[in-house]
């Protein structure tokens, strides 16, 4: 590379926070229009093998002052996208202290404009949490570097605090019990929209200061955004307004029901009390962007959600992200987990050939009777039954029926991913991987996965869970022997001998 094309390819842009759901969606977008970015983070080994060819990853913590001038060096543009909530007790200190060690670090590298996200809301009678989010804004103007402040109202998207904070309510109650700020008008933006926003700040010319408030098409209430979630879930949910419900007891109440634990829940609820709505139309001036309806942005993030689902592969290092139930297998991105794995001494076209074969006329090799029970159950619910079979009994393609599934993935010798077509309080998938380990060996993982739709489908999950896994286990090493079997008829006798006494063994 001439040094005319190392110069053009050296980051001129800074982004803090790439682990957010803002700041790693705001990352792709800029990845995927070419920028050379510098990501400055706490834990650089947790970011480096998630970031693109033109992504650089430096140690950089906005408390430490000494730890800033490096990763500013030669930046033009600092994206800020760095808060406390949830860190400690002490979080309004300790964002004003970061955001003017940020400052004072981009004014001394000659940093050319800050992008920041803060929150909407009127300036009186704010939140700690806004209140935080209005005075970092303040804090980074005064440090003499122009800066280009976007507010917004609660983000719809995965990640988003707000957004988990109200899809777990959803999920888990059918009755709620409802404080008075759920009547609270609010204008929810698409977590796309806001990263839109975020990456069209860069072509805006140099300049003062600028604040830009952003919301999404609709002005809404709280009570309006659960409702709406719960439709495109298919949720019936009544909610039921108490107005005693003060926010010290809806925050603690909160943490009995969501995952977000009492004193940041606390924070969220007194928030909410504020009506967080766009006061002018500066931003659909400066900017081509036309933000999201509640409907689209809450169906897109559903979409996202079941995209970036169906393109990962439940490996043994996807489930050891997940959270381990006592009871229920594991926890991976809200859905529901059991999953093992058998390591076999035979190639991975042996292994997976009783797998392309399962149901139909072919069975499912370990307790049919269960399989013909639950189709029973299924058809006097309305549903399809096991009467479907499959097209062909030796070979299967996306799309195709078998039984009560539908097959969504299927790549010869290495993945098949079946979708549940049967009554469920949910969504389930079941998903096969071969993974080659050396020429004449393998391991097969079997994944049953299940969405639970509200309180009753996990009621359903964990009630039926031993059954799961005597069905799913049983099923497996009867997979296991198939494959053993398949290798020896194509092995000299004496190494098939062997191959069908080989042990193997679930994990």
């Amino acid at each position: 590379m001439n040094p005319v094309d190392a110069a053009a390819r050296r980051p001129s842009i800074l982004l803090t926070g790439a682990t957010g759901c803002i700041g790693g969606r705001l990352l792709a977008a800029l990845e995927s229009g070419g920028h050379a970015v510098r990501c400055m983070t706490r834990r650089p080994a947790a970011l480096e093998t998630r970031v693109g060819p033109n992504t650089s990853v430096v140690y950089g913590d906005c408390l430490d002052p000494d730890a800033l001038p490096a990763p500013l060096a030669g930046i033009e543009t600092a994206y800020y996208l760095v808060h406390s909530l949830g860190g400690t007790r002490d979080f309004e200190a300790q964002d004003r202290a970061a955001a003017h060690h940020f400052g004072v670090a981009a004014r001394a590298a000659g940093v050319r404009r800050i992008v920041y996200v803060g929150g909407l809301g009127a300036t009186a009678g704010l939140s700690r949490h806004l209140r935080s989010r209005h005075e970092t804004g303040v804090v980074l103007r005064a440090s003499g570097v122009p800066v280009i402040e976007l507010r917004s109202g609660i983000v719809i998207g995965s990640g988003s605090l707000s957004f988990e904070l109200i899809r777990a309510l959803v999920e888990r109650l059918p009755i709620m019990i409802c404080p008075a700020w759920v009547r609270t008008p609010t204008q929810p933006i698409a977590l796309d929209d806001l990263v839109a926003y975020l990456a069209a700040v860069l072509d805006l010319p140099h300049g003062d200061s600028r604040v830009f408030e952003v919301g999404g098409a609709d002005v809404v209430s709280y009570g309006a955004i659960m409702r709406e979630y719960a439709r495109q879930r298919g949720l019936r949910r009544r909610l039921l307004p108490v107005p005693l419900l003060t926010p010290r007891l809806s925050s603690l109440w909160l943490g009995l029901t969501t995952p977000v634990y009492a004193r940041v829940g606390r924070e969220l609820v007194d928030g909410l009390r504020t009506a967080t709505v766009a006061n002018d139309d500066d931003a659909r001036a400066a900017f081509l962007i036309r933000p999201l309806a509640l409907r689209e942005a809450i169906a897109r993030t559903i979409r996202n959600e079941d995209a970036e689902f169906a393109a990962l592969p439940w490996s043994g290092a996807s489930l050891s992200a997940g959270t381990p139930l006592r009871w229920g297998g594991v926890r991976v991105r809200g859905r529901l987990l059991y999953s093992r794995s058998v390591d076999l001494p035979v190639p991975a076209a042996a292994a997976f050939a009783p797998i392309r074969r399962i149901g139909g006329a072919n069975g499912w090799y370990y307790g049919d009777w269960l399989w013909r029970l639950r189709g029973l159950v299924d058809r006097l619910l309305g549903g399809v039954g096991m009467q479907r079979g499959r097209r062909d009994g030796e070979h299967l393609a996306a799309g195709d029926i078998l039984d009560c599934w539908r097959v969504d993935i299927c790549q010869p010798d290495a993945r098949l991913r079946l979708a549940a077509e049967m009554k469920l309080p949910g969504r389930g998938w079941l998903e096969f991987d071969v993974t080659p380990r050396g020429e004449d060996a393998c391991t097969v993982r079997q994944t049953a996965v299940f969405d639970a739709a509200g309180l009753w489908g996990r009621c359903y999950w964990h009630a039926l869970y031993p059954i799961h896994v005597l069905l799913f286990d049983g099923l497996l090493r009867s997979i296991a022997r198939r494959a053993n079997g398949e290798a020896s008829r194509s092995m000299h006798p004496r190494s098939a001998k062997k191959s069908i006494h080989e042990k193997h063994h679930l994990k």
